[in-house]
C-alpha cells in the first residue's frame, strides 16, 4: 500500500486543540463555490437526469408526499433527495430545479407545530390528534434530521429569516423531550445517525451561542450509539470482520458507520476535547486495515466485510462516508481527510452510478467482471438478487434518492474560508469562488482537469488590491509540489504540507501548483496489486456487453456481460517498477464522458499474464493469492499480453486487485 496512504490509515496522529469555537475551516454559503470545465457537466448531467428530475417520476416523491402535507411518503427518501438536489439548484442557479426544491422547504418551514416539531403529518394527527409538547404524540427523529441539514444548506443560500427561529425551536422542543421519547423511541436508526444532529446543533450555536445547545448536544450525544467508544476501543472493528449474524447489527451497517465517523468530530466542537479527534482517527484507520478496498470505500453490503474485493459497497455509504469526511476535515483541519475524500469521490463514486446518472448499483464491487442478478457474497442479498445490477430503482431505494449529495457536496467543499480571513482549497477540480475579503469582492477562478491533469492554475479577479492567506494543499502521494505567483517560482512543498501564500493580491494574479503524479502500486487484499496515479486508481478494461430486462416489482434495471479476457495477473517485474514497465497514455478530453470507459482520457499500458485457473464462481471473481514471495504460485501461461487500464471511475466492468504472477 502506497506510504501516503499507511500513513493515513496506520497512524496516530495529534492535531493542534483549537482554542477558540471556530474551526480551522468553515464551509463557504451555498452558491459561492461554482463548477467549472468536466465537474460542471458532471452537475449539469445530474440536472438533466435524475437529481432534476426525480420528482416528476418517482411515485414516493410525487405530490401525495407527506413532506408536502400527504398521505404518502414521510420517511428518509423525500429529504436524502433535497440533501442532493437544493445544493444543485442553488451552484447552478437553476430557477427550475429551485422551484422544485422550494416546494418541500417552504411547506416544512410553513407547518411547524406550536411545540416546534416539524414535518409530515403524524398518525396521531391524521388521526385528528394534536402534536403538542406530548413527544408521544410525535414520529422518528431520523428523518428530521435529514431535512435539517437540508435547510441549514438552504439557509446559508439564502438567509431565508424563517430557518434560524424554526431551528431554534425544534432544538429547544428536543431538548424538552428526549428524556421521554429519546431517539431509540422509534426507530435504531435515529440512535445510529444522531451525529447528524449534533452536526446541525452546532452549526446553530456558531450562529446564535444560545447556551441551551450545549447541553442538547451532550445529550444527542448520550443516546447516540457510541461510535467514540466502538472505535476507540476497537474490538467492535475486528468482532464486525469475524462474523456476520444477526447480533449488534446496526453498528456494522455500512451506512451507519459512514455517518457514525462524524460524530467524535461533531462533539469535538462541543467540548474541545483531543480524545474524541483520536479515537476518530484510530476507527479510521481500523476500518480501513480490515474493511478497506482500493478505490477508497471500506466494504458495507449491507455489513462491514472484509477486504476483499468481491464484497459490494453501498453506494449510500460511500456518500454519506464523504460528507463525514468532508465534516472532519472543516473541524479537524487534517488535510490526510482531503486525501481520502478524493480517492472516494474520483474513484468509488462514479463507478457505480451510470453516464445519464439515473441508473446506480445498490451495491459495487471493486473486482466486478460481470454485472447481472444473483446473490453473490454480500451479506444482504435480498430476495430478488437485484443488489447488482444498475437500475433507478435495483435493491433498495434508499441510494435512488441518497446519490445526489455526493458530487454537490464535494463541490461545495472544494474551498474553505479560514479563521485568518482567507481561503483554503483543500480539494482540487475545476471551479470558482467568489466570497467578500475586507469589504471587496474577491473571485478566484480554478482552471484544472485535476484528477486527470497534475497542473491547476488560479486566477484571481478583482477590484483594487486585497490582502489575505490563500491556502493550498500539497496531497500525500505528491513527493514535490511546485509553485508560481504571477511567473516566479516558489519554494517547493513536500507531501501532506499546506502552502500558505499570504500577499497582497490584485487583478489578474495567477497561480500555477503542479503536483507531479507518479504511476506507483499498492498493496490490498491477497497480497495483490493496483495501479495508481495520483489521486486515480487504474482498473483493467474489459469489453462490455449491455442488455436490459425488467421484472415488476423494480422495474428496469441492466446487466453487463464481460467481451473480452478478464483473468490476467501482472508480472512481478511491473510491480517493482512500475515507471519503467507502464506507459501513460493522454486520450482526447471530452469534459461531458470522463467517467465513461469509451472515453476515458487516460489509459496505462501495461503487460499481463492469464491465470487460466481463475474463474467465475458463482458469479464472482474470487481473487487468487499472491504468496508472502510476492508471486503466484499457480499455473500461469507463458506469453504476455498487452493490456489496458482505465481510470476506475470510468469503468463499470473491472479488475483493480490483481494478483502478481512470474
Amino acid at each position: 500500500m502506497k506510504k501516503y496512504l499507511l500513513a493515513f490509515l496506520f497512524s496516530t496522529f495529534a492535531c493542534t486543540a483549537i482554542a477558540q469555537q471556530t474551526n480551522p475551516y468553515e464551509p463557504l454559503p451555498l452558491g459561492a463555490v461554482q463548477p467549472r470545465g468536466w465537474l460542471y457537466q458532471q452537475l449539469l448531467t445530474m440536472k438533466q437526469g435524475s437529481t432534476g428530475h426525480l420528482d416528476e417520476y418517482y411515485r414516493k416523491l410525487q405530490n401525495d408526499n407527506g413532506w408536502l402535507g400527504g398521505k404518502g411518503d414521510s420517511w428518509e427518501e423525500t429529504p436524502y433527495w433535497l440533501d442532493g438536489a437544493v445544493p444543485l439548484a442553488y451552484m447552478l442557479q437553476d430557477d427550475t430545479l429551485r422551484q422544485k426544491v422550494l416546494r418541500y422547504i417552504n411547506w416544512t418551514l410553513d407547518h411547524q407545530r406550536p411545540s416546534g416539531f416539524f414535518g409530515p403529518y403524524t398518525k396521531n394527527e391524521l388521526a385528528g390528534k394534536q402534536t403538542a409538547d406530548d413527544c408521544g404524540n410525535g414520529e422518528d427523529w431520523w428523518p428530521r434530521m435529514i431535512m435539517l441539514k437540508v435547510l441549514q444548506q438552504y439557509y446559508t443560500a439564502t438567509k431565508d429569516p424563517r430557518v434560524i427561529p424554526f431551528m431554534d425551536k425544534y432544538f429547544r422542543y428536543q431538548l424538552r423531550s428526549l428524556r421521554q421519547c429519546p431517539l431509540s423511541k422509534w426507530t435504531e436508526w435515529a440512535t445510529s445517525r444522531g451525529g447528524d444532529n449534533i452536526l446541525v446543533a452546532g452549526w446553530l450555536y456558531h450562529i446564535t451561542k444560545a447556551p441551551y445547545l450545549k447541553e442538547l448536544a451532550t445529550l444527542l450525544y448520550q443516546q447516540t450509539m457510541p461510535w467514540t467508544h466502538l472505535f476507540g476501543a476497537r474490538n467492535w472493528v475486528m468482532a464486525a470482520a469475524a462474523q456476520q449474524n444477526d447480533e449488534h447489527w446496526m453498528n456494522r451497517h455500512g451506512v451507519n458507520v459512514g455517518m457514525g465517523l462524524k460524530l467524535p468530530a461533531a462533539y469535538y466542537q462541543f467540548t474541545r476535547k483531543q480524545a474524541y479527534l483520536d479515537s476518530l482517527q484510530t476507527g479510521i484507520r481500523d476500518i480501513m486495515t480490515l474493511h478497506g478496498l482500493p478505490h477508497g470505500m471500506f466494504s458495507a453490503d449491507e455489513d462491514l466485510h472484509g477486504n476483499e474485493p468481491s464484497q459490494g459497497v453501498e453506494l449510500c455509504a460511500t456518500v454519506e462516508s464523504m460528507f463525514s469526511l468532508e465534516e472532519i476535515l472543516s473541524i479537524s483541519g487534517d488535510q490526510r481527510y482531503a486525501d481520502a475524500i478524493e480517492r472516494m469521490a474520483f474513484n468509488a463514486l462514479p463507478g457505480q452510478i451510470t453516464e445519464d446518472f439515473i441508473s446506480r448499483q445498490y451495491f459495487m464491487m471493486a473486482n466486478q467482471v460481470q454485472i447481472t442478478r444473483g446473490v453473490f457474497h454480500f451479506s444482504l442479498p435480498f430476495g430478488r438478487g437485484m443488489n447488482n445490477v444498475f437500475g433507478p430503482y435495483a435493491g433498495y431505494t434508499c441510494c435512488t434518492a441518497n446519490m445526489h449529495q455526493g458530487w454537490t457536496k464535494f463541490t461545495r467543499n472544494l474551498w474553505y474560508s479560514t479563521p485568518s480571513g482567507g481561503l483554503a482549497a483543500l480539494l482540487y477540480s475545476p471551479s470558482s469562488v467568489t466570497t467578500e475579503i475586507g469589504g471587496k469582492k474577491v473571485q478566484i477562478e480554478e482552471e484544472t482537469r485535476y484528477p486527470f491533469g497534475d497542473s491547476i492554475t488560479f486566477t484571481f479577479r478583482m477590484s483594487g488590491t486585497v490582502s489575505f492567506p490563500l491556502e493550498l494543499r500539497v496531497p500525500g502521494w505528491c513527493r514535490e509540489a511546485s509553485i508560481w505567483v504571477n511567473g516566479a517560482k516558489q519554494p517547493a512543498a513536500k507531501a501532506g504540507q499546506l502552502i500558505r501564500l499570504n500577499r497582497n493580491w490584485k487583478d489578474n494574479d495567477r497561480v500555477v501548483l503542479h503536483l507531479p503524479m507518479e504511476i506507483t502500486t499498492s498493496n490490498w487484499a491477497r497480497n495483490s496489486r493496483a495501479v495508481e496515479r495520483g489521486p486515480l486508481v487504474y482498473a483493467l478494461k474489459i469489453e462490455e456487453a449491455w442488455k436490459m430486462d425488467s421484472i415488476p416489482q423494480e422495474g428496469r434495471y441492466y446487466e453487463a456481460r464481460p467481451q473480452s479476457d478478464w483473468n490476467y495477473g501482472l508480472p512481478r517485474t511491473l510491480i517493482t517498477a512500475p515507471a519503467q514497465h507502464l506507459q501513460l497514455i493522454t486520450k482526447p478530453f471530452d469534459p461531458q464522458k470522463v467517467w465513461t470507459a469509451a472515453h476515458a482520457p487516460l489509459e496505462i499500458i501495461a503487460e499481463g499474464r492469464k491465470i487460466p485457473g481463475w474463474k467465475l464462481v458463482e458469479g464472482v471473481a474470487v481473487l487468487p493469492v499472491t504468496t508472502r514471495e510476492n508471486i503466484y504460485q499457480g499455473v500461469v501461461e507463458k506469453a504476455t499480453e498487452r493490456i489496458t487500464l482505465i481510470p476506475y471511475g470510468s469503468a463499470k466492468l473491472r479488475i483493480v486487485a490483481f494478483p502478481v504472477v512470474p
